[in-house]
């Protein structure tokens, strides 16, 4: 229900803006969207959503972001995005606690600040407490239910029994700590016959994530799925499963489906895909932060949804529509 009422939210702002351009037409709003890091196909797709927004509001869209997920690298991006004063700025925070006071210095120079994909502090907003609900807005995929959603395909595509585990990035990144947090909660809650191992972080290095599948698998060697709570993760768990010979026999479920999935798919190396909807995010970010400018309410919070994809579905036009470019 909460889904339902934040996407019909998210219209009702889309509808009120597209309509009302008038609204602002005695200025020209530039909002900057700065992205986990530019050459991600995930980035790029939310890129093209908020574009579609942007243009259709007549908004000036900036882009700018680092090259790799890491707030060491975005920081120094964000500073000089502050410092050319745009309108807005929606941002993927690629550390919920160390992003808080470079952000803070946006919203004490009075740019309205939305987080998309990921979040700081505990990710709700606008409550009067805490040092991190000052964003306006949290517009993202519902990372718990995400990892529910994993949890219960990776059940079924090993008959609800054996060992598993998640391959993750690190503790503190807001999406993949909550897609782990879903997916344990699920198998606890729903699936008894289903032994979930210790965590194994990767710190984002496929290789090392293949390293870590075999390790597992040599102390478990009745292994039989693992998840991956990123791409990286999930990749480089699945060359793991191959380096031990044990496609199709240790599942691998994904998170993220960029184009070149398909093929990981069709030759099983992964078995199954949650897609989120980034285009989705970046037109709501969009059309949130021009509702803001323009004097209008917008949602604390905006939910996208997820699509499942398998090798009996991915040829199918109306889920392939939800691959992410690159």
């Amino acid at each position: 229900m909460k889904k339902i009422v934040a996407a019909l939210a998210a219209l009702a702002i889309c509808a009120a803006a597209l309509v009302t351009p008038a609204l602002a037409q005695d200025k020209k709003f530039t909002i900057a969207l700065i992205p986990g890091l530019t050459t991600d196909g995930f980035y790029i797709t939310m890129r093209k959503g908020a574009q579609a927004a942007a243009d259709a509001l007549g908004v000036t869209l900036v882009f700018q972001g680092a090259p790799d997920f890491n707030p060491v690298t975005q920081v120094p991006v964000l500073d000089a995005v502050i410092a050319k004063k745009p309108d807005a700025i929606l941002i993927a925070p690629t550390d919920k606690v160390q992003l808080v006071e470079p952000l803070r210095k946006a919203h004490d120079a009075g740019i309205p600040v939305i987080t998309v994909d990921t979040f700081i502090g505990s990710g709700v907003y606008q409550t009067g407490a805490g040092e991190a609900d000052f964003p306006l807005s949290y517009i993202a995929s519902d990372n718990v239910l995400g990892g529910e959603i994993a949890a219960r395909a990776l059940a079924k595509a090993i008959g609800d029994k054996g060992k598993v585990y998640v391959s993750n990035v690190k503790p503190g990144i807001s999406t993949t700590d909550q897609r782990e947090e879903g997916f344990k909660k699920e198998m606890a809650a729903n699936h008894p016959g289903i032994t979930v191992l210790e965590t194994q972080f990767n710190d984002n290095d496929a290789n090392k994530a293949a390293s870590q599948l075999q390790a597992v698998f040599a102390r478990n060697p009745d292994l039989v799925g693992v998840f991956g709570a990123n791409l990286f993760s999930a990749l480089g768990a699945a060359n793991g499963v191959q380096q031990a010979g044990q496609t199709g026999t240790v599942k691998v479920v994904a998170f993220d489906a960029p184009t070149s999935i398909v093929d990981n798919i069709n030759t099983g190396l992964v078995d199954v895909a949650i897609a989120q909807h980034p285009a989705e995010i970046g037109y709501f970010g969009v059309v949130s932060a021009y509702a803001h400018l323009t004097g209008q309410s917008i949602p604390v919070a905006i939910g996208t949804g997820f699509t499942i994809m398998d090798k009996a579905n991915i040829a199918d036009p109306n889920i392939s529509k939800y691959l992410y470019s690159e």
